[in-house]
């Protein structure tokens, strides 16, 4: 195992002082670190996202089992504390860390995650550090690694971050906070909230009825939907169902969000579903399954194409590439429409860890008026006495709470129900408005899923 926190002085280099090239030539780098680095780069550089990036960079290095865990734990761990460790090593560095050279700088950061938040003895954290940063930048640079990361081993966690402002303590951004606290019912409870975002998630899994069941998937069911798993361990391509497609990868909340359409009461009519943003398809195709038990059919419409062809990867058979604004559909079409809009993200922050550090508060407003242009057109493809469910990955107001009022307001025909079923059956789940769900990470183990239910009077 290269990865864990196996003392580098084993085999190679045996009783040098951290930083100190064995005799005979340059430190080899260890793998997982160096696979751990080549995220973060392709994060900064190319502003790829790490879950997706990752498991390239493993397959290229031939990483597998603990290695391979302990390479996407430091990746995702190290941007997830981005803020935090930040903050310790402009305290450690006799300059701006703006002036300290990037892949330095990532470096630094991966020796900290190290040092303060992963059992890596502390000589070991230090000496493969600087041997990533000798063979990525050059000798000095690693001097400087080895005499910065010296100083960061100096104190713990806990000893560092006492006194640190909320936002430096937790790794969040001071804007990202604040409205993070705005939506939230229960303020004391936004400490908890942050502390769940900086916990990597389990994997879950869906049964996608009809075609698999949870008792052919080793984990333990989920608390709320009837369909997930909580992924035992390993690899999900390992568990059949999800290589033949049977299940898929998807978070409960996405699941509750899929189940408030499918079982919001409908009157007359309920053969015609559409998923109006369905890329890149999870929550499509636990639709597809459950329009298919009903006897109802689903089309997934994309705007993008290489996100509807996505959609059609996850097994769903009708697929359409058109803007939501303005889709191929007459109006009154549809029995039931989701409008799974496209937001900030702010409510799966511990999925995406990159995702605080990349998103600027101008991304809530200049998504508003999209959320809202979305919802008028999903009520517009809606029959009378059709259901129409709201839904964000963000538990942002502007985004959920105030998207819902606009459009409500335009129009007496349009009605805002309780979400119903088991989306609605969640305890503690209260949203910003009468009947509208708010999940939490910290309360409930998802996302931060917003979930409101909208119908069109029978008499229009």
């Amino acid at each position: 195992m290269s990865g864990s926190g196996r003392d580098p002085g084993r085999g190679r280099g045996r009783g040098r002082r951290p930083g100190t090239p064995p005799r005979g030539g340059r430190a080899p780098v260890d793998p997982a670190r160096l696979a751990a680095f080549e995220v973060l780069k392709a994060v900064r550089v190319e502003d790829a996202y790490a879950n997706l990036v990752l498991p390239h960079v493993l397959g290229r290095l031939g990483l597998s089992g603990r290695d391979a865990a302990f390479a996407t734990e430091l990746a995702s761990g190290t941007l997830r504390g981005q803020g935090t460790y930040d903050a310790i090593l402009a305290g450690c560095v006799d300059r701006p860390l703006a002036k300290v050279e990037a892949k330095v700088l990532d470096a630094l950061r991966l020796g900290t995650h190290q040092l303060l938040a992963m059992r890596v003895p502390t000589h070991a954290a230090i000496a493969t550090t600087v041997d990533l940063v000798k063979s990525k930048v050059g000798p000095g640079a690693g001097g400087f690694a080895n005499a910065v990361l010296r100083k960061v081993a100096e104190r713990s966690m806990a000893e560092w971050t006492e006194g640190m402002a909320l936002p430096e303590r937790t790794s969040h951004p001071a804007w990202m906070v604040e409205l993070l606290r705005d939506a939230l019912d229960v303020p004391d409870e936004l400490e908890a909230l942050l502390a769940a975002d900086n916990a990597p998630p389990r994997v879950t899994l869906v049964a996608r009825p009809g075609r698999a069941s949870r008792a052919e998937i080793e984990g333990e069911p989920t608390t709320f939907s009837p369909y997930g798993v909580r992924l035992a361990g390993g690899s999900p391509l390992e568990v059949p169902a999800v290589a033949e497609g049977r299940a898929g990868v998807q978070d409960e909340g996405s699941q509750l969000v899929a189940l408030a359409l499918a079982q919001a009461p409908v009157k007359g009519r309920d053969e015609r579903w559409l998923d109006l943003c369905a890329g890149p398809g999870g929550k499509a195709a636990l639709l597809d399954a459950l329009a298919a038990e009903a006897g109802a059919v689903l089309i997934g419409n994309e705007r993008q194409h290489h996100r509807a062809r996505l959609v059609r990867a996850n097994g769903v058979a009708r697929v359409v590439a058109a803007d939501g604004i303005r889709p191929p559909f007459a109006p009154g079409t549809f029995d039931r429409v989701l409008v799974d809009a496209p937001c900030s993200g702010l409510g799966a922050l511990r999925r995406r860890p990159e995702a605080r550090w990349r998103r600027r508060p101008a991304d809530v407003t200049e998504l508003v008026p999209l959320q809202r242009d979305l919802l008028r057109s999903a009520l517009d493809l809606t029959r009378p006495g059709g259901v129409v469910v709201y839904a964000t990955c963000s538990p942002v107001l502007a985004e959920t709470r105030d998207v819902v009022v606009a459009v409500v307001s335009e129009d007496p025909g349009v009605l805002l129900e309780p979400v119903s079923g088991a989306a609605g059956d969640v305890p503690d789940a209260r949203g910003p408005l009468p009947g509208t769900v708010q999940l939490w990470p910290h309360r409930h183990g998802t996302d931060a899923m917003f979930i409101a239910a909208l119908r069109k009077e029978e008499s229009r």
